[in-house]
């Protein structure tokens, strides 16, 4: 199984380093996550510069929050990433749940569903090369697979994950092993009830910190003022691991429910957590 690092956002500057040092160790993958109306990194733009300072490791969005985009201009900015990493990239997508983010972007909260599914149906027809419509041409570049680069789907509703098997991606799950294997199962289910041939590819997510009481802290901190709005700060908060014991447990956890990546996401900004991290899983 594949271990990730899920990227910091409370210093962007420092994420060239921590990119840097996960390349030279033996993770999968770097993740990012997304908000618009928030002090974080873009993720597509950051990604794009993390993909010049690494050699090896893949670049993956946890999860872009696609209805807030201009779909042929997501297709471009994604396809010309995929292409600048060498098919190093995986576009995570997801409809956002946060207002605000909505309200910013000018896009309807309440019909975000629905407008991710139109826009992965557009966003696999510009990727094969088709125009994007009777009277315009298609959009370039060519990414580095004819169906464009891989999708995983984040959520936790039935219509959320249905999208693994109806678009043949994966499912990206941000959940406690405790819960997880269930949506694992309905994200199979999916997938073999859509007529797909083989296995989705599953993701799993979890928020960790490893250092001292003062990078704990740093964490808290910072995974707290994110999930401020959702009134859950403190449910998140008391899910977060913090030992050698725990990680471990919840990595091997997660390899028993058959997922092929789990993604240990750091919101503590001491870059030596790659290196703690790297000697926990050996």
């Amino acid at each position: 199984m594949h271990i990730g690092i899920g990227l910091p956002i409370s210093d962007p500057p420092a994420l060239l380093d921590w990119a840097r040092r996960a390349d030279d160790g033996p993770f999968s993958t770097l993740g990012l996550l997304d908000r618009l109306v928030y002090d974080n990194p873009e993720p597509l733009v950051t990604l794009a510069a993390l993909a010049g300072a690494t050699r090896r490791i893949r670049l993956q969005t946890e999860v872009l929050l696609a209805p807030l985009r201009e779909t042929a201009l997501l297709a471009k900015q994604a396809a010309t990433l995929d292409v600048l990493s060498g098919g190093r990239f995986t576009l995570g997508v997801g409809v956002g749940g946060r207002a605000d983010d909505h309200r910013a972007a000018g896009t309807d909260l309440h019909t975000r569903g629905r407008r991710l599914d139109e826009q992965i149906g557009l966003l696999r027809h510009l990727w094969s090369g088709e125009p994007f419509g009777p009277d315009c041409g298609p959009v370039g570049p060519a990414p580095r697979h004819p169906t464009g680069p891989e999708i995983l789907f984040g959520g936790f509703q039935p219509a959320a994950l249905d999208r693994v098997g109806r678009w043949g991606g994966g499912l990206l799950a941000a959940a406690a092993p405790s819960w997880a294997g269930d949506l694992f199962d309905i994200a199979r289910r999916s997938w073999k009830d859509h007529g797909r041939t083989g296995e989705p590819r599953i993701v799993a997510q979890v928020n960790v910190a490893i250092g001292d009481a003062d990078l704990v802290a740093d964490a808290r901190a910072s995974m707290g003022a994110y999930y401020e709005f959702s009134g859950r700060a403190e449910y998140m908060l008391d899910r977060m691991l913090t030992t050698p014991a725990d990680i471990r447990s919840a990595i091997t956890q997660f390899g028993d429910l058959g997922a092929d990546e789990v993604m240990l996401y750091c919101y503590g900004r001491d870059a030596d957590q790659v290196d703690r991290l790297a000697d926990i899983i050996g």
